[in-house]
């Protein structure tokens, strides 16, 4: 099969030909058809992320269809499409597994990462961390659902009943979860780098009720901000933006260093969290509401031997949206 392989952290992805992996017991085969270029797959990429599976075939926004199931799978069809998510293993037993928290089970194993993803023709998937897709999306919108959707929808669930929601990075994953919050009735005020009203003007389309530069002050006072850049930054302004008792979720694996900032900024009971991972919960949960909203996701299609350009125009900030491999 072909595939996009990453040998050392920094290097441009290869294009190589694998042997077809088999499915194991408990495991399932798919035939790829699309995958998103998540800005996760970037840290991979540039070695924030420090211990991926080398070599590796990133990528953990996967569409595809069922081609072959191992021992002990019988949940799904030959043929039927399903997505594949950055969480892709847990043990089931240790504390947090049974706690229902097998988004911090220390045994975790993640798609794109420790387990060979989405760039390219076929994957295998732990059949327990495969998900069936809602109909109405064609393969290419269906991808960015993966992450950026499950990754902003536990976001917005951490950050509590707000009304008033900042969304600070209008990538991937804010252009989904603002459509989700606005449908859920809540205002929403989206914050960019400063001075890209093009940016700004994509949030606004997609229903923000306001959009600014992240150095700016929204009109209101927030009850809650959500931040997807990796900005640490962005930490002390977004507790700035909020009012008493205001959630701060910091929503991306990897984030620059939070600078020290005033204790009054924190005062007044403000809350400042990070989300980590996903579960499975969370991805029969937003699957099954991504249609009633009807969340559309936004796509800038590339040939699967050009994700070396499009993570170099992730990293540039030329993609509104999401950027997704198509897999002929």
């Amino acid at each position: 099969m072909r595939a996009m392989v990453l040998r050392r952290a920094r290097e441009k992805l290869v294009a190589e030909a694998l042997p077809e992996p088999v499915a194991g017991p408990g495991q399932v085969l798919i035939r790829v058809s699309a995958c998103g270029v998540c800005r996760t797959d970037l840290h991979v990429y540039e070695g924030d992320l420090k211990e991926p599976k080398l070599p590796l075939v990133p990528g953990h926004e996967i569409v595809g269809r069922v081609a072959a199931m191992g021992p002990g799978v019988e949940r799904f069809k030959l043929g039927e499409r399903v997505g594949v998510p950055w969480l892709g293993f847990t043990c089931g037993v240790c504390e947090r597994c049974r706690a229902g928290q097998e988004n911090l089970c220390p045994n975790a194993k993640f798609t794109g990462y420790q387990i060979d993803g989405g760039y390219a023709e076929a994957c295998v998937a732990d059949a327990r961390y495969v998900f069936p897709l809602p109909e109405g999306y064609t393969d290419r919108e269906a991808a960015p659902l993966l992450c950026a959707g499950l990754i902003g929808y536990r976001a917005l669930r951490m950050a509590g009943e707000g009304r008033r929601i900042g969304l600070y990075g209008f990538g991937a994953a804010a252009h989904i979860i603002a459509q989700v919050a606005k449908w859920q009735g809540r205002t929403v005020f989206a914050f960019t780098k400063p001075g890209d009203r093009a940016g700004q003007d994509f949030a606004r389309g997609l229903g923000a009720d306001w959009a600014g530069g992240s150095d700016e002050m929204p009109p209101e006072r927030l009850d809650a901000a959500l931040i997807f850049a990796p900005v640490g930054s962005l930490v002390p302004a977004a507790l700035a933006a909020s009012g008493p008792a205001a959630v701060i979720v910091c929503a991306g694996i990897h984030m620059s260093d939070i600078p020290s900032f005033p204790y009054a900024l924190l005062w007044e009971e403000r809350v400042l969290r990070s989300v980590a991972n996903l579960t499975r919960e969370d991805a029969e949960a937003f699957l099954a509401l991504a249609p009633r909203v009807p969340v559309r996701t936004e796509t800038v299609p590339y040939p699967l031997a050009g994700a070396n350009e499009a993570l170099a125009d992730l990293a540039n900030g030329r993609i509104e949206g999401a950027a997704v491999l198509e897999v002929p």
